[in-house]
């Protein structure tokens, strides 16, 4: 039995920054361009998309939580992804839409997008790995001995894999 999906409602904007201080506001970009490359040579590509591998596992676009005492969404936006520095910056002109949970966790997810051209893609993409904080978000969400019992697992898991496949000699 899988776990129930929470339900979603579409808010204004407006309505959104309306909300009292349990919510918390998640904010993230889909950034995308153009392509007309072909992937392996002979399927179109028509679009190229900067998405993550997210804590989970999943992929999603990049962005995160905003503090909004301190920060406008934008401004917290783009504070997380980092892009306040450079000559990309996301406005409220490239807002799409709000949605929001009601539960135990009451979150409103904000969705903006932008469209760049493939070289402005490509040069987010390099400066995300170089990024000061880059991969910072993840760490310390796992006590560090259960993450010596993942990587032993997986390792012996491997070891057990190769055994398999490659005769030994006995």
């Amino acid at each position: 039995m899988s776990a129930a999906v929470p339900e979603l409602k579409q808010i204004s904007r407006v309505e959104a920054m309306r909300l009292g201080p349990g919510w918390s506001h998640s904010c993230h970009a889909m950034l995308y361009a153009a392509n007309p490359g072909q992937l392996f040579g002979r399927i179109p590509m028509r679009f190229s998309v900067l998405m993550q591998m997210r804590f989970d596992g999943l992929l999603g676009f990049p962005g995160g939580f905003v503090d909004r005492r301190f920060w406008s969404l934008e401004d917290g936006l783009n504070r997380v992804l980092g892009l306040g520095l450079g000559c990309l910056r996301l406005t409220e002109a490239d807002y799409l839409s709000s949605h929001l949970t009601e539960g135990p966790h009451r979150v409103v997810a904000h969705l903006y997008a932008r469209q760049l051209t493939l070289e402005q893609l490509h040069a987010v993409e390099i400066s995300a790995v170089h990024s000061r904080d880059h991969g910072l978000e993840v760490l310390n969400m796992m006590p560090e001995e259960k993450l010596a019992e993942a990587v032993a697992a997986a390792t012996e898991k491997q070891k057990k894999a190769l055994e398999k496949l490659l005769p030994t000699s006995s």
